[in-house]
């Protein structure tokens, strides 16, 4: 019934948090956290609580004490409520954030007494984990959603206010930021490496996920490494060159958010070449394709390179060919032309690609590509881990 867990904070010490759930029918019933610096002292509060809670009519009481009209609901239960009636669907990353919320003390705090330095103290506390103030941003975005509604549709007594307060405080003592706007784009020399590296490797082992394929589409089509996974075969209009991309992200909502994207003439190539062995162009995971790119990258000397920048080279060559803002929306599938103006300060013209080699590779058909499933990838080879038989580049 209880669980004590070990938390590091970014000054090495630690803390303890020892959680109560209780299940009924598949659903929390019951759910107290405290947060003690001592794992004895964590330990014992379990004990005395899981044996109060243990004494015949005990549960029920405090179950009746939530029931009735005393009842007062706490942030968890605020979160709970938001996670269970929201009639959109809730992304995976916003759940996992609102789960993780539900581990930290302000959960177990009466909606009517969180002030907003309460919530920096939660801001604080989230950073001293190790994580970075991009990633505590993103936290209370979430956890704002959730002030949004809390007493507009279920009056709990969650103060909005509080909430815009601690944000701009978070703001002031450096707990949160933006993310940077990146601007890392591969070099043809850094393409034509990972290139040759996954094509050997697909050549050796059919069954591996044709990563150099997946990378050509990625700049072409400059679609997010999440979406590509998703395209499926009746999603694309080959005479319109375009193609629905479902669940696009979006600030305000991504679930339902299918947007329709225009095709550069590569990336349909690139498609048209790919076998129709599954419902989905691409059927591969995504952690998959995450891992296996971060790895060549490492292994080949790769610096600071990361998957979405191939999106980011993708958008950057529509603007470099001389397409207006509009135009490339329609393939990138902004809908913000804001977003794109960071952009417009290009001054290389023309086609980079333009005769690239490995064009030519990544669009014709291979009858040996085959399709495995999820949890049945081959493992790593040697060849793998010692790239050329040479030292490692840097």
């Amino acid at each position: 019934m209880g669980t004590i867990v070990k938390r590091s904070r970014k000054d090495g010490s630690v803390a303890w948090l020892a959680q109560i759930v209780i299940k009924r029918g598949g659903k929390i019933i019951l759910r107290e956290n405290k947060t003690f610096e001592r794992r004895s002292t964590a330990s014992a509060w379990l004990s005395q609580r899981e044996e109060h809670l243990g004494e015949p009519g005990a549960l029920e009481s405090v179950l009746q004490t939530k029931s009735n009209d005393n009842w007062v609901p706490t942030l968890g239960d605020a979160i709970d409520r938001y996670v269970r009636e929201s009639n959109k669907k809730i992304g995976r990353t916003k759940t996992q954030v609102l789960k993780t919320i539900k581990d930290f003390d302000i959960a177990g705090k009466p909606c009517a007494s969180i002030t907003s330095t309460d919530i920096v103290a939660f801001a604080r506390e989230k950073l001293e984990t190790g994580v970075q103030p991009q990633t505590v941003s993103n936290y209370l975005a979430h956890l704002g959603a959730v002030f949004a509604i809390a007493r507009p549709a279920w009056n709990y007594p969650l103060d909005r206010r509080a909430m815009q307060d601690a944000s701009i405080v978070a703001d002031r003592l450096g707990l949160v930021t933006k993310s940077r706007e990146r601007d890392r784009r591969p070099t043809l020399v850094e393409l034509d490496r990972l290139m040759k590296h996954f094509k050997d490797r697909s050549s050796a082992t059919p069954s591996s996920i044709p990563m150099h394929r997946i990378i050509a589409f990625a700049i072409f089509s400059t679609r997010r490494q999440e979406e590509i996974v998703k395209i499926a075969w009746k999603d694309l209009d080959k005479e319109g060159m375009r193609v629905l991309v479902r669940d696009m992200k979006n600030p305000g909502q991504k679930i339902g958010n299918d947007v329709w994207c225009d095709l550069q003439e590569q990336a349909l190539a690139i498609v048209e070449a790919m076998p129709r062995v599954a419902a989905q162009i691409f059927p591969y995971p995504t952690d998959a394709i995450s891992a296996s790119f971060t790895r060549a990258c490492k292994l080949l000397g790769i610096d600071d390179l990361r998957f979405h920048d191939l999106r980011h080279d993708g958008v950057s060559r529509l603007f470099e060919l001389g397409l207006n803002i509009p135009r490339v929306a329609s393939n990138s599938g902004h809908r913000s032309w804001t977003s794109l103006k960071r952009y417009t300060h290009l001054r290389q013209t023309g086609d980079k690609y333009d005769g690239w080699i490995w064009l030519a590779e990544v669009t014709k058909k291979d009858p040996t590509l085959k399709f495995v499933r999820h949890g049945e990838f081959p493992r790593r080879r040697r060849s793998d881990r010692n790239i050329g038989g040479g030292q490692q580049q840097r």
